[in-house]
């Protein structure tokens, strides 16, 4: 989270839902397939064999191609490269659509030289042959948005219309998007807090239920915003709204373990009077880590499919759900409880510290 907060001045790398601006997915179609495409019109006579090395493409026609079908399949293939070269039935030609290291440099000039655009961060996503790219950049009016992949198609290749996506947030939506981020997360802190203190009021030092709740909720959002910073350092994952529902969804999962532990809690203390409060504690947690488990594990294989046949636009979100859903299980049982009787004891360094203070 330091190396994210230092490289991109966030935590986690923020979408456009919260820093404001227009984001481009864009995925440039394979040149075999749009030589296919230019040469449609012949595949009857022409028969083409396509074959690329580099980014330079070989069409081999049949045999048997008509000569005036080799003139109109030179003419087409030199509406892709002027340079089309001709040897029999033997057609050479060079795109600047396939992949290559130049493909970033041209996706900025038309960003920056063609339409005066701040220096747009981009980013390659998937695998190299896939050709998507991930543009993100200031705030970009509607009726460029056609302009700008235009130019992107006459520059560097066709663009795959069916997996385009563009996004615009104003600035000032995505700073209300952030504000109200941090918000709901302490609101929902502060309601969980007061509920835990009303619905335990009746058991000594009630308090501190809640508390120990609220911390190892926090701890469950620190290790879910660690795991989102690290997949968007090495995998370019984005911070979204959908992000945001996957985190509060991660508090409610997390709260809802504790509760279920502190309340088991509650009911043996007037039952085991004569036991030591660690004892108690102890004895709740395995009369209720069967249920917590059975319960999140059952989660778990379901979110695990999902991940793995699930569609690429939730995979995201199923992801962070399943991390927190996976750290929260782990909290309730090995931070929240043992946090309680640490309190209890009167074990906290801070509290024992202050505590001589005030006796002396």
């Amino acid at each position: 989270m330091a190396y994210s907060l230092a490289n991109f001045g966030s935590i986690v790398l923020l979408s456009v839902d919260f820093t404001g601006g227009s984001l481009f997915e864009i995925k440039f179609l394979d040149q075999a397939g749009h030589i296919e495409s230019v040469l449609a019109p012949y595949q009857n006579t022409a028969a083409p064999q396509i074959t690329q090395e580099g980014a330079t493409w070989q069409v081999t026609l049949g045999p048997d191609t008509p000569a005036d079908v080799e003139a109109k399949v030179f003419a087409a293939l030199s509406a892709v490269d002027p340079g089309v070269l001709q040897d029999g039935s033997v057609f050479t030609l060079t795109t600047p659509g396939a992949y290559n290291e130049s493909t970033e440099g041209a996706i900025r000039e038309v960003f920056t030289v063609g339409f005066n655009l701040d220096d747009p961060h981009i980013q390659q996503i998937g695998a190299p042959a896939e050709q998507r790219w991930q543009i993100r950049t200031s705030f970009v009016e509607e009726e460029q948005q056609t302009q700008i992949i235009d130019s992107l198609e006459a520059q560097i290749a066709p663009v795959d219309q069916g997996t385009l996506r563009i996004e615009r947030v104003t600035p000032t939506i995505g700073t209300e998007v952030t504000q109200a981020a941090v918000l709901a997360v302490f609101v929902v802190a502060v309601l969980i807090l007061v509920f835990i203190a009303w619905a335990f009021r009746k058991v000594p030092h009630f308090f501190r239920y809640g508390t120990c709740a609220i911390i190892a909720m926090f701890h469950d959002v620190l290790i879910t915003l660690g795991v989102m910073s690290l997949l968007g350092i090495f995998f370019g994952w984005e911070a979204d709204s959908l992000f945001l529902t996957a985190v509060l969804t991660v508090v409610g999962y997390s709260v809802q373990d504790k509760i279920v532990i502190f309340d088991r809690i509650r009911e043996n203390l007037p039952r085991r009077r004569n036991e030591p409060f660690e004892t108690v504690v102890n004895r709740s947690l395995l009369e209720t880590v069967h249920r917590s488990l059975s319960t999140q594990i059952n989660a778990v294989f379901v979110m695990i499919a999902i991940v793995l046949f699930g569609g690429e636009t939730i995979r995201q979100f199923i992801v962070i759900l399943l991390v927190g859903l996976a750290t929260g299980t782990y909290s309730s049982i090995f931070t929240a409880a043992p946090m309680l009787v640490t309190w209890e004891k009167g074990e906290f360094p801070i509290l024992s510290a202050l505590r001589g203070r005030t006796s002396s």
